[in-house]
């Protein structure tokens, strides 16, 4: 009895033993790890794709920047100097006006009245004093005849210069009645462009009032108004001194070209406020590209450097030990080389020293560089923008 059970368990445990080595296929023996040992070498072959760009050798303005405000070469603002009804307007709001043009004109009936009342005291007194004349003639003959006495002949006489003043102060409201109704018709007193008409025809106009009827500005030539630092005022006189400094002005919304002007004043006090000056260009403006009170951004070009090694500024970067760029190699590899950054000009630096013209350097993909990474330049829109 024992025996059989014994036979039985032994049974039991090899076959158990049997069904696992089948169901595992029959391999016993661990699997031999892949050659390289690990993941450190795969990386140090990985290639990283960068956006490139090349070391020129180019001419590169040096220029002062700065935000400026356009100004009207001269503003007028069109008020009336007598008081009446605003009868008519000979022009659109907008409009471009010429020097004499006639604007506005008030109601003239009044004025004119006034003229001619003036005209008449005029004749009036011109009259009686020809009269006082004649009878200070007679006067003088009747004393050296011994019929009139001294004393007619000075109240004769002292009444004849009294008109003569009267003639004299007659003819100067005569004048003044005539300015007057001129003042009635209102002119362009400078050729210009006109603003918003704020009276319109039915309206009372005085000759105190506050509100202008409109205002001209002259926009060819305009000026552009703007400030630099205390610090660059050497420089700025230093090239003003040997001719004309050219600036150029464009609105941060406008994508066209920008407008072009000489610099012609600087003025004569810094604010202590601020450490600024004031500086201004004249622009021609013909073609309207610039307008009173628009912001704009301005470039003084103060010389050129004809021969300036010139990277793009995204390829400069900073680190503990400075400034420095990734060159490309001639075996695709990359090295880090610190460089001098003389100045920055738009997306451009100007490089001092630590690359020559003829190089390439990293403008994009620097995060994942060391020296002596390995690297692909990217071809299309992305290399473009970024070179």
């Amino acid at each position: 009895m024992r025996m059989t059970l014994r036979f039985v368990l032994g049974s039991l445990v090899l076959g158990s033993a049997l069904a696992a080595a089948a169901c595992s296929g029959g391999e016993a023996a661990p699997s031999t790890p892949p050659a390289g040992g690990g993941g450190r070498g795969a990386q140090s072959a990985q290639v990283v794709p960068v956006a490139a760009a090349p070391v020129v050798q180019t001419s590169m303005p040096l220029s002062v920047t700065g935000i400026g405000t356009v100004i009207a070469a001269s503003t007028v603002t069109v008020r009336a100097q007598v008081t009446g009804e605003l009868t008519k307007v000979h022009f659109i709001e907008g409009d471009e006006v010429k020097e004499g043009q006639v604007l506005v004109e008030i109601d003239k009936r009044p004025l004119e009245a006034a003229l001619q009342q003036a005209e008449a005291a005029l004749a009036r007194d011109v009259a009686q004093t020809a009269n006082a004349k004649s009878q200070a003639a007679r006067y003088q003959d009747l004393l050296t005849r011994g019929i009139a006495t001294r004393e007619q002949v000075d109240q004769i006489v002292a009444n004849a210069a009294a008109l003569e003043a009267t003639v004299a102060a007659d003819r100067a409201a005569v004048d003044n009645a005539r300015v007057q109704l001129q003042y009635a018709t209102i002119k362009a007193p400078l050729s210009g462009k006109t603003g918003l008409l704020q009276i319109h025809p039915g309206n009372l106009v005085r000759a105190t009032d506050t509100t202008p009827i409109v205002t001209i500005n002259k926009i060819t030539p305009v000026y552009v108004s703007f400030s630099v630092p205390e610090a660059l005022l050497p420089e700025l006189k230093r090239y003003m001194a040997k001719g004309k400094l050219p600036v150029t002005a464009l609105s941060p919304t406008d994508e066209g070209p920008a407008a072009t002007g000489v610099v012609n004043f600087i003025d004569n006090a810094v604010d202590p406020t601020t450490g600024q000056i004031k500086v201004k260009g004249t622009f021609p403006n013909t073609d309207r590209k610039l307008w009173p009170g628009q912001y704009v951004n301005v470039n003084v070009t103060l010389s050129t450097e004809p021969n300036a090694v010139v990277v793009p500024s995204l390829a400069v970067q900073t680190g503990q030990q400075g400034t420095y760029v990734f060159v490309i190699k001639s075996d695709q590899t990359v090295d880090l080389r610190t460089v001098v950054v003389e100045r920055t000009s738009g997306d451009q630096s100007v490089i001092k020293s630590g690359v020559k013209p003829g190089e390439t350097v990293v403008t994009d993909g620097q995060l994942r560089l060391n020296a002596g990474t390995k690297v692909s330049i990217k071809r299309g829109e992305g290399a473009k923008a970024t070179s």
